[in-house]
């Protein structure tokens, strides 16, 4: 009869220290409940790759040994600006590439400049520095694995990579 009791009270004490649920949110209230998991990975949120115009694409190109931005990209540094201001839970990675012609610490250099350049230029359009990364691989991820000027040239660039892809 003891552990019959004993039984019984240990059933009741676990049952009074169980968690009651959230209730759903209810159509009239139009409110939202998320649960709060400090663990989880952040929202993945982009624009599709490959769509027309500039927001579609990814890459801003540079003459040699040099990091400013061209007139030409502008459009696509302006389009994934507008795109984060828009959308604050958004984040990207700038990485700043270049050819392998160089030292490896010049390179790595450069390739900083670049992303930085990006990154101005997209703070300047009002995106928020906290949804901005920047790092350079120097020479390390060539596009074009060539050793020719065209090779060269779509290695020098920065790459627009949203979190998430």
């Amino acid at each position: 009869m003891k552990k019959l009791m004993l039984a019984l009270a240990m059933t009741g004490a676990l049952a009074a220290c169980s968690s009651t649920p959230t209730p759903a949110p209810t159509a009239d209230t139009g409110s939202k409940t998320q649960a709060s998991n400090t663990n989880a990975a952040p929202e993945a949120l982009f624009p599709a790759k490959g769509v027309g115009g500039a927001l579609g694409q990814r890459s801003v190109y540079y003459d040699f040994d040099k990091f400013a931005v061209k007139e030409q990209y502008a459009p696509i540094v302006n389009a994934h600006s507008n795109f984060l201001t828009s959308h604050k839970a958004a984040h990207v990675t700038l990485q700043g590439n270049c050819d392998e012609r160089g030292s490896r610490e010049y390179n790595l250099a450069l390739g900083q400049r670049r992303a930085d350049s990006v990154k101005k230029l997209m703070m300047a359009s009002g995106v928020s520095a906290n949804q901005i990364d920047t790092i350079s691989f120097g020479k390390e991820k060539p596009r074009n694995p060539g050793h020719n000027k065209a090779a060269w040239a779509e290695n020098r660039r920065t790459d627009i990579v949203y979190r998430g892809e």
